[in-house]
């Protein structure tokens, strides 16, 4: 059989990938599109949105058990895990169709199957119906990325979850082991938790949620500790007994000392490896770190008209961060001059209860980096809006170079402070000084007042602390 030609095609339908054919077909060029699993990826099916769902059902179910503080009654509060896993799942599905109707809106030929790179722009697909040849000048690589895996630690399903378990949990856990309290593992930790499971949270690093601020991991972890959540930092699992039918016996190390805890549970959350097997890679020449694709700033790999993208290609492991690369190699393939991405001015947001967002530099990196710097703070405690929403435990803080003004980062732990971040981010982009965030008129009474008052405290201004 022939093969069929296109400008460009696509490995991956994730928001990498589906992001980067639309854009493409935009521009007036023919795409084609592969994916072996679903529609929007591990994203919209088996990550961030289900998760979101999931967590939403949570928080409602944390404030209802606080009704009494908002002059209202509920009585007889419970959940029905199976009825709360269903709504996430519907919620993924409706999305998911949804990309499959934008493919025929922007005319894109979408391939169900496995791809393979033969040779330099090829792509052989297996399909149901048998293999499909393929061909383009621009081909652009969205694998994205799945679970790490630590030997002794793997998943099984049954007592140990991944991510996708944990998504659609066969029990509600009573005693939950959560390994890694990066994003992933913090959020199942803040869910199950809220919903009652005896929670601990196993973290390697010296802080949870090693990425972000000191100041806002250790004010995020005294808010999952005050939630009943049991946190370990600097510790780690060295084995798992499992006992099917029971449960798990811990073997963690903590100061050099290992002690042994039992659970029913456990979910690790250790990181992701790119997806990079079984592609052909290596023959074609392409260079790959630890899993991952070495890529330039605008994710060329080096071989002619091959392009990398999204988690596959790297860090920041952002679903954002992978649209907006989409976006940027379509523009490059058809011919424009994009400019490329800078990782420091992609947000980072964790959807535990109290949220977490950041972006830019962390005041210790910041100091790192050589810059002289001006630290800005409000609390929550401090605005109108969070005290009427009930909702006064969080901080904003902001990191400015003291010599120039320039917005360096910006970190927030909170209710909403994953809508509020874009804020900074914007400024960030437009590579905002202190002046002209001062001069900005933040509407009252909202929760981004305190975004205003946080520059304006790191330079002597702030008005209600």
């Amino acid at each position: 059989m022939a093969a069929q030609n296109f400008d460009m095609i696509v490995i991956g339908a994730g928001p990498g990938g589906y992001v980067a054919a639309i854009r493409g077909a935009q521009l007036g060029l023919k795409v084609a599109i592969v994916e072996r699993e679903n529609l929007g990826g591990i994203c919209l099916n088996w990550g961030c949105i289900p998760t979101k769902a999931l967590l939403r059902s949570a928080e409602v179910f944390h404030l209802m058990h606080r009704a009494k503080d908002f002059g209202l009654s509920a009585e007889g509060i419970g959940f029905d895990l199976n009825a709360v896993v269903a709504r996430s799942r519907g919620v993924a599905r409706q999305l998911s169709g949804g990309i499959g109707h934008l493919m025929k809106k922007n005319k894109i030929t979408v391939f169900m199957g496995v791809a393979t790179l033969p040779r330099v722009g090829a792509v052989s697909v297996k399909t149901d119906k048998g293999a499909e040849e393929l061909t383009a000048k621009s081909i652009v690589l969205a694998t994205g990325a799945r679970a790490r895996e630590l030997p002794g630690l793997e998943a099984d399903g049954d007592l140990v979850w991944a991510y996708r378990h944990a998504l659609q949990p066969k029990r509600m856990p009573k005693k939950l082991l959560v390994i890694g309290s990066g994003a992933i593992g913090i959020e199942f930790a803040s869910f199950f938790n809220t919903l009652g499971a005896e929670t601990t949270v196993v973290e390697v690093m010296d802080r949870v949620l090693p990425v972000e601020d000191a100041e806002i991991s250790a004010f995020a972890k005294k808010q999952f500790v005050k939630q009943g959540m049991k946190i370990l930092e600097k510790a780690a699992v060295k084995k798992l007994d499992r006992k099917p039918g029971q449960g798990v016996t811990a073997h963690i190390e903590t100061g050099g000392k290992t002690g042994t805890q039992d659970f029913d549970t456990v979910i690790s959350a250790v990181g992701i490896v790119g997806n990079v097997e079984d592609l052909g890679l290596e023959a074609l020449g392409v260079k790959i770190d630890r899993t991952h694709v070495v890529t330039d700033e605008y994710c060329r790999t080096g071989v002619q008209g091959l392009y990398a993208i999204g988690d596959v290609a790297g860090a920041p492991w952002l679903a954002h961060k992978a649209s907006h690369e989409g976006v940027m190699v379509a523009e490059l393939i058809a011919g424009q001059h994009p400019h490329p991405i800078k990782p420091n001015s992609i947000a980072g947001c964790t959807y535990c209860h109290p949220q977490v967002a950041s972006v830019g530099l962390t005041e210790a990196k910041a100091k790192e980096a050589g810059y002289e710097v001006r630290v800005g703070r409000f609390p929550f405690i401090g605005n109108g809006k969070a005290i009427a929403l009930g909702e006064a435990e969080g901080l904003v803080k902001t990191v400015f170079d003291a010599k120039t003004g320039e917005l360096l980062g910006a970190h927030m732990v909170g209710a909403e402070v994953t809508e509020l971040i874009q804020g900074y981010v914007i400024g960030r982009t437009l590579e905002t000084t202190e002046a002209e965030l001062m001069e900005t008129v933040f509407p009252h009474p909202t929760l981004s007042e305190m975004m205003h008052e946080s520059v304006l405290d790191a330079y002597g201004r702030a008005l209600h602390i």
